[in-house]
C-alpha cells in the first residue's frame, strides 16, 4: 500500500500558460518518418551483459536487412568494444553505401577526437553530441547555469567541426540532443538548439538533426507533442533542421508520444526493436512501423519475417520478447476466447484475397509478418465451438454443422477443465476421432450390398440392403429395405432411429477425395446426438455415421447404468 501522499510529486508543466496554438490533433501521419535504430547504442547500454562484437555484427546486418538507413552503432569513446565494433564495420566494408552510421559523444575534446578516430573512413558518418539541459540536471548533476549549458553545447559543436576537418574522406553529418528535453523549459531548449544550429551552420541540402528526447517520460503524450510543435514553430532556420524524437517509456506511453510528435512536426524517430533500452525502454520501432502499416501507410521497413527478427533480437539482447508484445509476441494472433474464435472463424470465411483486410480481432494479416494462421486459434477451457471447429476445418478439412460444433465443444471442454491445459490441434482431432470415428462402441460395419428396384409411378425407388456387421464382436447378417439407401440401412438395424439432420461434404480432391457425413439422430425418446462417418464411398460414410450415432447412444446408456 502507498503510504506517502501523492502530493509529493509535482506535475511537470512544459508551458507557463496553456499552449493554445496547437494544430497537431487534426493531423494524420501519411508518410513514414526517418527511422533511426539505437539498438546498438542505447539498447546495448541497457543490457546486463552488453553485446560482443560478433553479436553486434549480427544485429547490424539484421537492421540493414530490415531497411534502416540510419543506425546508431555505439559510444566508442566510452567503450573499447564499441570502438572495435565501429572499426570492424568500416575496415571490413560492411556498411552499405546508403546507410549512415551514428556515434554518440559528450562535449569533451578527448571524447570527440576518439569518436572521430573510430568513425574515420566511413562513407557517411553522423556524430551525435548531447548534454542535459533540464533544471534538475543543471542544479543537481552539473551545477551549471542556463548560459553555461548552452555554451557547453556550442563548444562541443565547434570542437566536432574542427575535429572532422582531418578526415575529409568521410561525409560528416551532425546530430545534437538537448538531453532530458522532456522536462526542460521550452524556452531554454529553444535557446540552446538555436545556438547549436548557428554554430554548425547547416543548409537545407545538408540539415542538422535536432533530437528532442523524452529521456524521462514525465507528461502525457499530448503535452510532449505540444512541446514538439512549439519547437517546430519557433526554431530558427527550420528548413535546415530535421526534428527527431527519442521517446522513452517511463509512463508506458512512448508509442503514443512518438505518433503525436510526428503529427506535431517531427521528421525522424529514434528507438529500438521491441522497446529495448534503458530503464523502461525506448519506443518500440516495430510497433510504430506496423501501426502505420495497419493505417495503409507503408513504413519503409520490412518486418515480413517477424519471427526471425524477434529470434535474432532475443539471442543478441538475451531478453525475451513478451508473448503479448504487439505484432511480434507468440500469442498476439492467438485467440482462446470462444466468442473471439467464433468471430475470427466467420471473418476468414468471408475474407477475399483481393479485398481490404477485415477480420474481427485481427488488425493485421499475420501472413504479412510471415506468421502462419496455425496459431490464430488455440483451445483451452475458455474456448468455444468456433475455435474448435476452425482447427478441425483448417487441419483436417472437416466442416462441422453448427449443432455438432456445440456438441463437440462440450467434449473438448471436459478435457480442458480436467487437465487445466491448452489442447493442441492434434489433440483436438484425437478427441474428435475417439468421440465420433472410433467410438469403441459395440457396432462395426463390415460389408454392405445394395440392390434397387425400378422406380414406381410416383418416382420413388425401393432399395434393398444386406449388411454384415459385428455387434460386441459377434458377426451378424442383416437385411432391410426402404425408400433410399439410408432408410434401408436403418430398417436393417431394426432400431427406432429418427434422422434429424444430414450434412455431407468432400474432403480433398481427385482420386484421394473422401466423403464426410454428419448425421444428427434421435434414438427412441432419447436426446438427439450426432454420428460422423468418413470414407471414400459416400454411402459407406453415411452408414458409418449412423453406426457412430448408435455407438455413442449405447456408450451413453452404459455410462448411465454404471453411475446408477
Amino acid at each position: 500500500m502507498i503510504t506517502h501522499p501523492a502530493s509529493k510529486y509535482i506535475p511537470f508543466k512544459p508551458f507557463a500558460r496553456d499552449f493554445s496554438e496547437r494544430t497537431w490533433p487534426s493531423k494524420r501521419i501519411e508518410t513514414p518518418p526517418i527511422w533511426m535504430s539505437t539498438d546498438l547504442r542505447d539498447g546495448n547500454q541497457s543490457l546486463i551483459e552488453p553485446m560482443s562484437v560478433a553479436r553486434k555484427l549480427r544485429y547490424f546486418d539484421m537492421l540493414v536487412n530490415i531497411g534502416f538507413k540510419e543506425i546508431e552503432v555505439g559510444f566508442p569513446s566510452a567503450s573499447q568494444t564499441d570502438f572495435d565494433f565501429v572499426r570492424t564495420l568500416i575496415d571490413e566494408n560492411r556498411i552499405p553505401d546508403d546507410v549512415t552510421i551514428i556515434c554518440l559523444t559528450q562535449s569533451r575534446q578527448d571524447l570527440i577526437e576518439r569518436t572521430v578516430e573510430a568513425m574515420a573512413g566511413a562513407k557517411t558518418a553522423m556524430i551525435h553530441l548531447y548534454n542535459a539541459c533540464a533544471p534538475a540536471f543543471r542544479k543537481i548533476v552539473f551545477k551549471m547555469s542556463k548560459d553555461e549549458v548552452r555554451q557547453l553545447a556550442v563548444n562541443g559543436t565547434k570542437m566536432i567541426k574542427e575535429a572532422i576537418k582531418a578526415q575529409p574522406g568521410t561525409k560528416w553529418r551532425y546530430e545534437y540532443s538537448p538531453e532530458v528535453f522532456s522536462t526542460t523549459e521550452p524556452e531554454v531548449a529553444l535557446d540552446v538548439c538555436n545556438a547549436v544550429v548557428e554554430a554548425w551552420n547547416p543548409s537545407p541540402e545538408d540539415p542538422i538533426v535536432l533530437n528532442l528526447p523524452a529521456t524521462v517520460e514525465a507528461t502525457t503524450p499530448n503535452l510532449y507533442a505540444d512541446q514538439i510543435e512549439w519547437m517546430h514553430n519557433n526554431l530558427a532556420r527550420r528548413d535546415s533542421i530535421l526534428i527527431s524524437l527519442h521517446p522513452h517509456n517511463d509512463r508506458g506511453t512512448a508509442v503514443a508520444a512518438a505518433e503525436f510528435g510526428v503529427m506535431a512536426g517531427a521528421d525522424r524517430v529514434e528507438g529500438c526493436l521491441f522497446g529495448n533500452g534503458e530503464r523502461t525502454g525506448n519506443v518500440c520501432l516495430v510497433t510504430l512501423a506496423l501501426n502505420l502499416y495497419t493505417q495503409g501507410v507503408h513504413p519503409g521497413l520490412d518486418f515480413s519475417d517477424i519471427d526471425a527478427i524477434r529470434l535474432c533480437a532475443e539471442e543478441c539482447n538475451q531478453i525475451p520478447v513478451h508473448p503479448r508484445h504487439p505484432y511480434a509476441g507468440d500469442l498476439v494472433f492467438t485467440a482462446f476466447s470462444g466468442s473471439h474464435q467464433d468471430a475470427i472463424k466467420k471473418g476468414f470465411v468471408l475474407q477475399k484475397a483481393d479485398e481490404p483486410w477485415e477480420i474481427p480481432y485481427l488488425p493485421i494479416d499475420p501472413a504479412d509478418l510471415g506468421r502462419s494462421y496455425d496459431a490464430v486459434i488455440r483451445v483451452n477451457s475458455q474456448s468455444g465451438k468456433g475455435g474448435v471447429s476452425y482447427l478441425l476445418e483448417q487441419e483436417h478439412g472437416l466442416v462441422l454443422p453448427r449443432r455438432l460444433q456445440i456438441e463437440f465443444s462440450r467434449a473438448i471442454q471436459r478435457v480442458t477443465e480436467e487437465t487445466g491445459k491448452e489442447v493442441t490441434p492434434e489433440a483436438v482431432y484425437s478427441i474428435f476421432e475417439s468421440e465420433y470415428l472410433d467410438t469403441k462402441g459395440p457396432w462395426k460395419l463390415i460389408t454392405h450390398t445394395i440392390s434397387s428396384a425400378p422406380k414406381d409411378e410416383d418416382g420413388n425407388q425401393r432399395v434393398s440392403i444386406e449388411l454384415t456387421v459385428k455387434v460386441n464382436g459377434e458377426e451378424r447378417h442383416l437385411k432391410g429395405a426402404g425408400e433410399g439407401a439410408l432408410a434401408a440401412f436403418i430398417n436393417a438395424l431394426d432400431m427406432p432411429i429418427k434422422v434429424m439432420d444430414y450434412t455431407e461434404h468432400a474432403i480433398g480432391s481427385g482420386i484421394d477425395t473422401k466423403a464426410a457425413t454428419y448425421i444428427e439422430t434421435r434414438i427412441a425418446d432419447n436426446q438427439s446426438g450426432f454420428g460422423v462417418g468418413i470414407h471414400q464411398d459416400i454411402l459407406t460414410s453415411t452408414f458409418k455415421a449412423i453406426l457412430s450415432a448408435v455407438n455413442r447412444h449405447e456408450l451413453a446408456k452404459r455410462a448411465e447404468a454404471e453411475c446408477a
